[in-house]
């Protein structure tokens, strides 16, 4: 088969992109965010919060040895994994009102892999130059030493902020300058060393070389936002019937076919990130960073004529503007009743997570009666049941908590190896404990069956009492 004969490629070969330099609204608005996310990641971890003693002073930390998380004044413990839950799900239902409202802003915005491929960027326009000056390299076949120098200068600091990645993500599970010293001695866990070089070798990569394609090929939610999106949505959107038919600038002569506002200047495609052309439509690769509409209004500027040749537009203002009319305010596309149902989903959602913040309890309890024996008749006639207390004291000082039981008329309550059922449990620990509930001779309790009874726990500092409602067996008549 000769080779003209053989299927093409599924693949196309990456086209490598270049972005040019660009300023205005949209571009400054990008680097602010990329100054406050980046700032947030690195930072966060050397945050202290003073906690007590024996308890850890990080402002933000997962405790993956105690099984805890910290956040401020925020303690979360295992069995409280619903709060993780709740976020998550309020993360996605905003990702969902975001994308309802202006499209992929967050991929154009506060995407991780944006963010670092903005950083990235920077790095190499600083070392190489602006976009045709990289260009020029790329395409230099030979490697002499300023080439070499500038691609070794390049990777070198690519590799710097990969690395300072990996660390900052360690930070998060365990104590920073701790472990910042631990890695620079030697002395850390082979797991913190792993972690930060397949972060830093996944950022270096991700952000200098992949880019675009990981937005186009291993993201998912280019292909689920059409769900999200509708008429009303507002994205990044080319006005051709303004712009068309496109040419080269010239002056207005009889009998010339009028000539749209777009010069063909290929601003807009030099400076995507995407490498796309927005003037073909609405493209799967498009993050709705509006770095066009900032080149584009630069051009608009320059030749005297109206600005947001690209810009926001909904589906639905479309044949307005095609008519002359005038579009909606953008305040009628964002508030709308499916923006609106996410929102009220939304703050729903934090509302609750807040409420059960403020309403658990500072301990929790679990009882657990002993069912061999059921129970054991005493020598004067008394029936007693046994039960397995686990404590959980939240707190960071110890605390004297007071056992009792309701429900059963003359029981008397005693805790093993305590006076008068009052147990100490350390802070910030769980304590166990076994409780003693005897019923005397032919008291209800002594000779029912079964009998509903109900254990309180009250915490002697706070006065705060939990309610754990179990069973007494009797002997039965």
């Amino acid at each position: 088969m000769s080779a003209s004969d053989s299927s093409p490629s599924l693949y196309a070969a990456r086209e490598p992109v270049f972005p040019r330099r660009v300023s205005g609204s949209f571009r400054r608005l990008k680097w602010i965010l990329m100054a406050v996310t980046l700032g947030i990641y690195y930072v966060t971890p050397w945050l202290r919060w003073d906690r007590g003693p024996g308890m850890p002073d990080q402002a933000v930390l997962v405790d993956l040895a105690n099984r805890r998380f910290f956040f401020f004044m925020i303690e979360i413990w295992p069995h409280e994994f619903y709060f993780v839950a709740g976020l998550l799900i309020m993360a996605g239902l905003g990702l969902f009102l975001f994308t309802a409202a202006l499209g992929r802003v967050w991929c154009g915005y506060a995407c991780p892999q944006t963010v670092w491929t903005d950083l990235f960027i920077l790095v190499e326009r600083w070392v190489e130059g602006d976009r045709n000056a990289r260009l020029r390299l790329w395409h230099q076949k030979t490697w002499d030493l300023r080439k070499l120098r500038l691609r070794l200068t390049k990777w070198g600091l690519w590799l710097l902020i990969g690395l300072a990645t990996g660390g900052a993500w360690v930070f998060y599970f365990a104590d920073a300058p701790t472990l910042m010293r631990d890695l620079v001695t030697g002395q850390a866990h082979p797991v913190a060393y792993t972690t930060m070089a397949i972060l830093t070798a996944t950022t270096f990569l991700f952000g200098g070389f992949a880019r675009e394609q990981i937005c186009i090929y291993a993201c998912p939610w280019p292909r689920i936002q059409a769900a999200m999106m509708d008429e009303n949505t507002l994205t990044v959107s080319y006005r051709e019937w303004r712009g068309e038919p496109r040419g080269k600038l010239r002056r207005a002569e009889e009998g010339v076919q009028r000539q749209g506002d777009c010069i063909d200047c290929m601003a807009c495609v030099n400076v995507c990130p995407m490498g796309i052309d927005i003037r073909d439509g609405q493209q799967l690769a498009c993050i709705t960073c509006a770095l066009c509409i900032d080149a584009c209004n630069d051009t608009m500027d320059k030749i005297g004529k109206p600005r947001d040749l690209i810009g926001y537009l909904a589906l639905k203002d479309e044949a307005v503007e095609r008519a002359g009319g005038h579009p909606r305010q953008i305040w009628r596309h964002i508030f709308r009743p499916r923006t609106m149902v996410y929102t009220l989903l939304w703050a729903g959602i934090g509302i609750g997570l807040v409420v059960a913040l403020f309403l658990r309890s500072p301990f929790d309890v679990s009882v657990a009666p002993v069912r061999n024996p059921l129970f054991v008749t005493l020598s004067d006639g008394a029936i007693r049941n046994t039960y397995e207390i686990r404590l959980r004291n939240k707190q960071a000082e110890p605390r004297d908590f007071h056992l009792s039981a309701d429900g059963l008329p003359g029981v008397i309550v005693t805790a093993e190896g305590a006076e008068a059922a009052t147990v100490r449990v350390p802070a910030d620990a769980t304590g166990e404990v076994r409780l003693y509930l005897v019923a005397p001779a032919g008291s209800e309790g002594a000779t029912a069956d079964r009998s509903d009874i109900a254990i309180w726990i009250e915490d002697m500092t706070s006065r705060d009492r939990v309610e754990t409602d179990t069973v007494f067996h009797g002997r039965g008549n």
